[in-house]
C-alpha cells in the first residue's frame, strides 16, 4: 500500500496531481492556487522524498505530517499542495476498498446536493435580472452573483452604493421569493462601505453576502458582522481548520466557504464541516475548478450535515470537460453523488496536450489616482 510515485500535470491553469501506490492503484487530486499553480507544483514535488514509501492508507498521519513538515511554514501554496495530495489519497483508498469516498466518510446524510449557480454579470440591473431568470428556468433554485459593474473602481461612493443596490433589487423583483439570491462582493469594499451596502439590501433577503471585505483580518470581519443583519459567507482564501475555528468564534458567519483544493483537501474540509456543525454554520464551498474538485466536494457534501449548497460551474464546456472521463451528474439544479469507487471520475491525461498551461493573469483594477483597488 506504499506510495510509489507522485506526478503533476498542468492543464490550462488547472493543476492535477496523480499518486500511484505499489499495487498500481492511482488516485487524482487538484489544487486551487490558480494564480500560481507552478509554485504548488514545486511544493508537491518537494514533498516526494517524505511521501514515497509512506503507507497510503494513513491519510490522517500524512495530512498532519505535511502540515508540520519543515517547522510549520504556512501559506496557500503549501495548503493547496496538501489538499491535492489528500484528495488523491482518498481516491486511492476508495478504489482499493471498492467504495465511493462518501461511504468511507460515514455514508449519506442526503441523497442529492443543491447547486448554486454563478458567473452572472451584466451592465444594467435589467440584464442581471434576465440572466438570473434564465438560470431559474433551467431548474436552479439559487444563484450567486456580484452586483457591481466591471469598472466599479471609477464610481463615486454614492453611485456605487446606488447602482449595486438597484441590481439586487432588480434580480429579486424578477425571480420572486421562491429563489435564493446570494451576493458576492469579491472583497471589493471597505468595512464602512460594506455596512451601508448590506443594510441597504437587507430588505431583498439575500441568502448570504460573501467576502464583502478583504480576508486579511478575522477581527475586521467580526466588527463588520456585528453591524449588519445579514448572514456572511467567508473563507474561500483561508487554509486549514484553525482559521475557520476563529471565524466561527469571532465572526459567527452564516456560511463557511472552504475551497477543498486549498483548505486541506477532503480531510481538512471534513474537519471544517464539523466545526461548522458545532456552531450552526452552513457550508457553501468555493469551487470553480475542474470536475476533480467538484467530485471531492460532493463526496463530503453528501456525508456532512452542515453542507448546504454547492457552487456550480458548467463542466460540459472545454477545458473542464476534457480533464476527466465523466463529471458528477447535475440535473435540474441538483448534484447526484457517484456510486463508483473513489471520487467517481478519472483523469484524462490527453487533456495536457489538448490544453497547454496558461498562466493566470487577473491583476487588480487601478483607480483614477493610480492606486490599486481592493481585490
Amino acid at each position: 500500500m506504499k506510495i510509489a510515485n507522485i506526478e503533476t500535470f498542468l492543464v490550462s491553469n488547472f493543476l492535477i496531481v496523480r499518486i500511484t501506490d505499489e499495487n498500481g492503484i492511482q488516485g487524482v487530486g487538484e489544487s486551487c492556487y490558480w494564480s500560481y499553480p507552478k509554485s504548488v507544483e514545486e511544493t508537491i514535488l518537494g514533498f516526494k522524498d517524505i511521501l514515497i514509501g509512506t503507507d497510503s492508507r494513513n491519510i490522517e498521519h500524512i495530512w498532519n505530517l505535511l502540515w508540520r513538515n519543515n517547522s510549520s511554514f504556512r501559506g496557500n501554496s503549501l495548503s493547496s499542495a496538501i489538499s491535492a495530495i489528500d484528495i488523491a489519497l482518498w481516491d486511492i483508498k476508495g478504489k482499493r476498498l471498492n467504495a465511493p469516498i462518501w461511504d468511507l466518510l460515514g455514508g449519506k446524510v442526503r441523497n442529492k446536493v443543491r447547486a448554486i449557480a454563478q458567473g452572472v454579470n451584466g451592465k444594467t440591473p435589467e440584464e442581471f435580472a434576465e440572466k438570473v431568470s434564465t438560470l431559474k428556468e433551467k431548474g436552479f433554485t439559487a444563484v450567486k452573483f456580484t452586483p457591481m459593474p466591471s469598472d466599479w473602481p471609477k464610481y463615486t461612493y454614492s453611485k456605487l452604493m446606488d447602482v449595486s443596490a438597484n441590481i439586487v433589487k432588480a434580480v429579486r423583483n424578477k425571480v420572486g421569493v421562491d429563489f435564493d439570491i446570494a451576493i458576492e462582493i469579491h472583497r471589493n469594499m471597505r468595512p464602512h462601505e460594506a455596512i451601508v451596502f448590506c443594510n441597504e439590501i437587507e430588505k431583498y433577503k439575500p441568502y448570504f453576502v460573501e467576502d464583502p471585505i478583504v480576508p486579511d483580518s478575522v477581527l475586521s470581519m467580526s466588527n463588520l458582522s456585528s453591524k449588519i443583519n445579514l448572514p456572511l459567507a467567508v473563507g474561500e482564501r483561508n487554509a486549514g481548520i484553525w482559521e475557520f475555528k476563529e471565524y466561527a468564534e469571532l465572526v459567527n458567519p452564516g456560511f463557511f466557504k472552504p475551497d477543498i483544493a486549498v483548505a486541506g483537501g477532503i480531510t481538512g474540509v471534513k474537519k471544517i464541516s464539523d466545526i461548522a456543525q458545532a456552531h450552526h454554520i452552513k457550508i457553501c464551498p468555493h469551487n470553480f475548478q475542474s470536475p476533480i474538485a467538484t467530485a471531492a466536494c460532493i463526496s463530503v457534501a453528501v456525508s456532512s450535515p452542515a453542507w448546504d449548497v454547492q457552487e456550480s460551474v458548467d463542466e460540459d464546456l472545454s477545458p473542464r470537460r476534457d480533464i476527466t472521463d465523466q463529471v458528477i451528474k447535475l440535473k435540474d439544479g441538483w448534484y447526484y453523488p457517484s456510486e463508483k469507487p473513489g471520487l467517481g471520475v478519472n483523469f484524462n491525461e490527453g487533456s495536457v496536450k489538448k490544453h497547454p498551461f496558461i498562466q493566470a493573469n487577473s491583476p487588480p483594477e487601478i483607480k483614477d489616482d493610480g492606486s490599486v483597488a481592493l481585490n
